[in-house]
């Protein structure tokens, strides 16, 4: 049976309008759903915060089959005010639609880690490569003069607030709230048990931080920390300075602002150095710390070894390790001792 001219009619706009359909199904399954991603298995990219259309592209491009079609699908969601700064895990085969769910949600956390950074500098530089915020920015954060007034610090006391460990921050997080953070968790931290333990020994949390870092720089072994601390507990007690090298150390260092070089090997001659940080010199905790200490150095010193030691020194017999006296004319016999092996080593500063 032939055809009429409307049938005719009614069949061609029926395919075309098949064609059609079939065209928009496949643009639209290109535009959302099609896998747009041309790398395998995963790869990690960073958005900085403020962003815009062209910075974000340049850095998510590389990784796109077609950048302009998402480009396209972006501006058809919601525009590029719905993405978020931060770090972001992209996996293959990411289409459009999970890439952009993915941008929206926001940044990743990362894992913060430090630990035994010795001055605000390079525990500033070491963040700095873990988080968005820069070194320069770190730093003004932590000794913004308000921030100083506002929780009784000093500068050089700030390195107390820092316990190293490990922390989950977004990784956008910029420096004030990196620090705001970290003054919580030293607050957490300083539980109403260990600011007995403190005041029961006379010190303030800073005081025991300070001694910490001394007792941390005096042993690598943290077996025997509670035994050093023990000593410097003692010799507070008796109104005894403290007379540890480590506080020379560091004042020559502070003193001619050259932290790289390298002090083995104290003399006589350095015990003079007039510095607030020399405990040759001066009773008492430093006035800041000298040293990021391990939260075992600072266990240490709350909970010090219980004995009548007041002196020790390095054990050439047992390296890493110190041998402890109660009396001075023993200590000397031991420092002697101690002497002539540095001497036979060579070691001259």
């Amino acid at each position: 049976m032939a055809l009429t001219q409307n049938n005719r009619k009614v069949l061609f706009w029926g395919i075309v309008s098949l064609v059609i359909l079939g065209l928009l199904t496949r643009f639209v399954y290109l535009l959302v759903w099609s896998p747009n991603t041309q790398f395998e298995d995963q790869q990690v990219i960073y958005i900085p915060t403020g962003a815009d259309q062209a910075v974000f592209m340049e850095r998510v491009a590389p990784y796109l089959k077609n950048p302009s079609s998402f480009e396209r699908f972006v501006g058809l969601r919601g525009g590029w005010e719905v993405i978020k700064p931060g770090k972001f895990t992209l996996i293959e085969s990411m289409s459009n639609l999970a890439l952009l769910r993915k941008f929206r949600q926001g940044s990743e956390t990362v894992r913060v880690v430090f630990n035994n950074q010795d001055r605000l500098e390079l525990l500033a530089a070491r963040v700095a490569t873990q988080i968005e915020a820069d070194s320069l920015s770190l730093i003004n954060a932590w000794t913004d003069p308000r921030f100083l007034a506002e929780k009784q610090l000093t500068k050089d006391q700030v390195l107390a607030v820092f316990l190293p460990n490990s922390y989950e921050f977004f990784w956008n997080t910029d420096a004030v709230t990196f620090r705001d953070r970290m003054w919580s968790y030293y607050e957490a931290y300083w539980t109403d048990e260990r600011k007995q333990l403190a005041q029961q020994l006379g010190l303030t949390p800073i005081e025991v931080a300070a001694l910490a870092a001394v007792v941390h720089k005096e042993t690598v072994k943290p077996e025997e920390r509670s035994r050093v601390a023990g000593v410097y507990i003692n010799r507070l007690n008796i109104g005894m300075k403290l007379q540890a090298d480590p506080t020379v150390i560091f004042a020559i260092k502070h003193q001619s602002n050259d932290f790289d070089q390298v002090i083995k090997r104290v003399f006589h001659k350095d015990l003079t150095i007039d510095s607030p940080f020399n405990t040759y010199r001066y009773k008492g905790v430093p006035p800041g710390l000298i040293a990021m200490p391990d939260l075992s150095a600072i266990e240490a010193v709350l909970h010090p070894e219980q004995h009548n030691y007041l002196f020790f020194v390095a054990d050439p017999k047992k390296p890493g390790y110190h041998r402890f006296s109660t009396h001075y004319g023993q200590h000397i016999n031991q420092s002697k001792s101690y002497t002539r092996w540095v001497d036979r080593l060579g070691i001259q500063r």
